[in-house]
């Protein structure tokens, strides 16, 4: 019988637990990853114990004010806190989301913070998102025209710009491709569900001239085909997209030019 183990510095142990703030009458526990490159350490949970009635209500505020209050070597990522940048997307309670947007009353206690599931960290709960980004940016995130420039504008109907919503609105959060199964194994050649709504945001738009072009890019068995409608892209859209309904466009897309 196969026996697998993991490596002795991937095991997680436990970390510190922080003291409760002095006169809170209601605390939450959090549980939260870290790991520090600067250290020969193992990855950590410490608890933290939160005063709520000196926090704001969501996660991040939770986060936020862990750093300023308790602990300010906690190292996260958080910029609009409007659910906009998607700077925030981290894991909590094993739900890829972002941290600004979801209550603290939402999970169970203690509350358990985790960064972006099978990517490499860079400390505590910031992952390394250089090649995420780098295959959106491999998807040419622009209109493709060969026809001169309008005076004014290029000219688009209701029903052109309808089939743009469900895929405009999507903020590169990571939050899909960090979910999905396919990606975790295969990240370095599948593009991932956020890429391949990138891709078809640009297929589908009326105004592009390069279809063609953007599917030749994608015909590719693990680029397009390493995705098995999983789901999971879209139940862990913080924005209610749905990825996989994208890729299965693009999918039919390129079945009909082949007809």
């Amino acid at each position: 019988m196969v026996e697998l183990t993991l490596p002795k510095n991937s095991r997680v142990k436990e970390g510190k637990v922080w003291p409760k703030p002095k006169g809170a009458k209601r605390v939450t526990e959090f549980r939260i990853y870290r790991w520090s490159p600067d250290d020969d350490e193992n990855p950590r949970i410490d608890t933290y114990f939160v005063d709520r009635d000196d926090c704001g209500p969501m996660v991040l505020d939770a986060i936020i004010w862990i750093k300023n209050k308790i602990d300010p070597t906690l190292t996260f990522r958080r910029s609009c806190r409007e659910g906009v940048c998607g700077s925030c997307s981290m894991n909590i309670d094993g739900v890829n989301t972002l941290a600004c947007t979801r209550g603290i009353d939402e999970f169970p206690v203690p509350v358990k913070v985790y960064p972006l599931p099978h990517m490499p960290v860079i400390k505590d709960l910031v992952p390394e998102l250089s090649g995420f980004f780098a295959q959106h940016a491999s998807t040419e995130p622009w209109l493709h025209t060969e026809t001169p420039a309008p005076e004014k504008e290029w000219p688009q109907s209701h029903e052109e710009r309808g089939k743009l919503d469900g895929l405009y609105e999507c903020i590169l959060c990571a939050c899909c491709s960090t979910s999905c199964p396919s990606y975790w194994w295969n990240g370095d050649r599948f593009m991932g569900p956020a890429a391949l709504l990138q891709s078809y945001r640009w297929i589908v738009d009326s105004r592009d001239e390069a279809t063609g072009e953007r599917l030749d890019q994608l015909e590719d068995s693990f680029r397009l085909y390493r995705c098995h409608t999983i789901m999971n892209c879209a139940k862990a859209c913080p924005k209610d997209l749905n990825p996989a309904k994208a890729i299965a466009e693009i999918k039919k897309m390129m079945v009909t030019r082949q007809l």
